[in-house]
């Protein structure tokens, strides 16, 4: 597969490239038991010029991600391409503020200062949240804005994300965003929101990977259903299906449990047995859905980044599919390559 083919988003004219750059790691975040470490100021910098270089054209960020520090280092280097030339998403729900009200001072190198955030879901909320991102991008628009964190089912309810949808939707129909939709780590709440609002793109993060597959008998034929086309986050379950399976490795941003090392050596021994890196297997598989345009995986270095280009382009035989489904790794339903 062609990592920069351009995918066209329904009829909002936003293009993406199949192989996107996710912002999480670019922001410097620090994850579960120390297993990941994103991204120092320089390094992120230089990933995201050697990616448009390359030929990434789709980046994708949040407030949330280094307490704002993603969206100001894509800032500092988007602003030296063209702005018709590449699509770029971020998302909305929470309203950062400095930690310490008196610290106004601007974003340094190191990303200082220090942000919280509140939720708010409300059309204003939704308003001074995006507005907040363009500051920090340097931008005046986003192509698509993505209402966030509806896996926190705990903490919001439905009538929430009603709220904030109906925001977005409106923003949409004035010309601010061309695009909108969820980004979120499970699928069920997007689901209801899919069948009630006309939504255009999806961020589905962790659900639907090699290793996990929860999202494919509800879910992802409702996208095909409504014509709603999904980014896959998280393509390696946040480190799991591309790192040293002897060390310590997370899962959905925490330490990956036993059963799931042992499912993921599984997949490795089979991917092993046809000379495929599993790190391939895991970026080409997404692909064979239909309803996947794009894939965002982060990046720590320009070297992983690289090679998630490379891993798309690698040749992986049809009988590597057949044994895992044979072994009971993948569902037989599950579209492969």
């Amino acid at each position: 597969m062609d990592p920069f083919e351009k995918v066209a988003i329904g009829d909002t004219g936003v293009e993406v490239t199949r192989l996107g750059l996710g912002g999480a790691g670019l922001g410097g975040m620090v994850l579960a038991d120390g297993i990941f470490q994103g991204s120092g100021y320089e390094e992120a910098l230089a990933i995201i010029r050697r990616a448009y270089e390359m030929g990434v054209r789709y980046f994708d960020t949040a407030p949330l991600y280094g307490e704002g520090r993603s969206e100001v280092r894509y800032g500092r280097v988007l602003g030296d391409f063209s702005r018709d030339s590449y699509a770029i998403s971020t998302k909305v729900s929470r309203v950062l503020r400095p930690e310490n009200p008196d610290d106004l001072a601007p974003y340094s190198a190191d990303g200082i200062p220090h942000y919280t955030y509140d939720f708010d879901f409300s059309a204003k909320g939704i308003q001074a949240s995006l507005d907040s991102s363009l500051e920090r991008l340097g931008l005046d628009v986003v192509d698509i804005l993505f209402v966030h964190d509806s896996d926190l089912k705990d903490q919001h309810p439905d009538e929430d994300f009603i709220e904030g949808l109906e925001a977005a939707s409106e923003l949409r129909a004035q010309g601010v965003v061309k695009a909108i939709g969820m980004g979120m780590n499970v699928w069920e709440r997007t689901g209801r929101m899919l069948e009630r609002f006309d939504l255009d793109y999806i961020l589905l993060a962790g659900r639907y990977t090699l290793l996990e597959q929860s999202a494919l008998p509800e879910f992802l034929p409702l996208c095909v259903e409504r014509g709603v086309q999904l980014t896959i986050g998280g393509p390696y379950n946040s480190g799991i299906l591309a790192r040293d399976l002897d060390k310590p490795v997370s899962f959905d941003y925490q330490l990956a449990p036993p059963p799931l090392v042992d499912k993921a050596r599984a997949l490795k021994a089979v991917c092993d047995r046809h000379g495929v890196e599993l790190k391939a297997a895991a970026l080409q598989f997404l692909f064979a859905h239909e309803a996947v345009a794009s894939a965002v995986p982060g990046a720590t270095s320009v070297a992983e980044l690289e090679d998630n280009a490379r891993v798309m382009q690698v040749a992986i035989p049809a009988a590597l599919w057949d044994e895992l489904k044979a072994e009971g790794l993948l569902p037989a339903e599950a579209p492969t390559p």
